[in-house]
């Protein structure tokens, strides 16, 4: 058995929850620091879960993971989770798909609207009016969804202010909530979960929570080897990091959704230190 040949059975032995979805030691690097940088790892399975009961490909991204302040059915209490949601091109390309999308009009928008929202003046579009067509039979028919941008945008943590996405770009996040509900109108076999795009910043409450709770006990070996913290150097190289970035370790907890940063866990560590680098360098945003 060659190096290379045992170094990729070490690994596999070491993380047999990954071994079992197929993903591999550069797949997992890849999802940790490109596709979903920052995410806790064990909604990273959740997302690979997702995709592979769908048979979708995780690399390009269909599903996003969405921090949302969900109400636990047990405690009673919020607290922020990654949640598995569709994002917008996914129903494109199952729409695509189906054989029967016969293109879109161009979203159409209400009146901008100047309002104070918390602590600043924000403009935006009254409304968005998307429209899809879908053929069936030798008839072309048309579906369209209208959505509002106060009942739809994203807010700052408990703040009323948008957050960054959809102060900058308040038409394209509306256009994109209005063709999710458009697309979903015309090919409901699609499914009707709200898309990333949608929910992003809301709060889930508990109406029913079916999701199986295992203990950490339970959990296998080679997922609580992914949660496990970082250790006091590693710590230190992060401050360090941040620092060099002029950024503070609030910075740092807030960017990883954690309290304090002897919270971060060794699988994001080097997502954190990527993007205190580029920071550093000019190439990130402090947003």
């Amino acid at each position: 058995m060659n190096q290379a040949h045992q170094h990729i059975v070490q690994w596999q032995e070491q993380n047999p929850a990954l071994a079992h979805r197929g993903i591999d030691e550069s797949t997992w690097g890849a999802l940790n620091s490109t596709i979903y940088p920052g995410a806790n790892p064990n909604s990273i399975l959740l997302a690979v879960d997702y995709c592979r009961a769908r048979g979708l490909d995780i690399m390009l991204k269909p599903v996003h993971l969405v921090p949302m302040n969900v109400k636990n059915s047990q405690t009673g209490q919020y607290e922020w989770r990654d949640v598995p949601m569709p994002g917008i091109g996914l129903y494109r390309i199952q729409a695509e798909r189906s054989g029967t999308y016969a293109g879109a009009d161009a979203p159409e928008f209400g009146p901008l609207i100047t309002k104070r929202l918390g602590s600043a003046d924000v403009t935006f579009p009254e409304w968005c009016k998307y429209t899809v067509y879908k053929s069936i039979g030798d008839k072309i028919v048309k579906y369209s969804a209208l959505e509002y941008w106060e009942e739809n945008y994203a807010s700052k943590g408990k703040e009323v202010t948008p957050n960054a996405m959809w102060a900058k770009r308040p038409r394209g996040q509306l256009a994109k909530c209005a063709e999710a509900q458009a697309l979903r109108k015309a090919w409901p076999e699609i499914g009707q979960e709200p898309t990333a795009e949608e929910m992003e910043g809301k709060s889930l409450g508990a109406e029913r929570d079916i999701t199986p709770r295992p203990t950490v006990s339970a959990q296998p070996a080679a997922v609580q080897s992914l949660q496990a913290v970082i250790t006091a150097e590693q710590k230190q190289q992060l401050i360090n990091a941040a620092a060099m970035a002029g950024v503070d370790e609030a910075y740092v907890c807030q960017k990883a959704r954690i309290s304090h940063i002897d919270e971060l866990q060794q699988a994001r560590l080097g997502a954190a230190l990527n993007h205190l680098k580029e920071l550093s360098v000019g190439g990130a945003s402090h947003e």
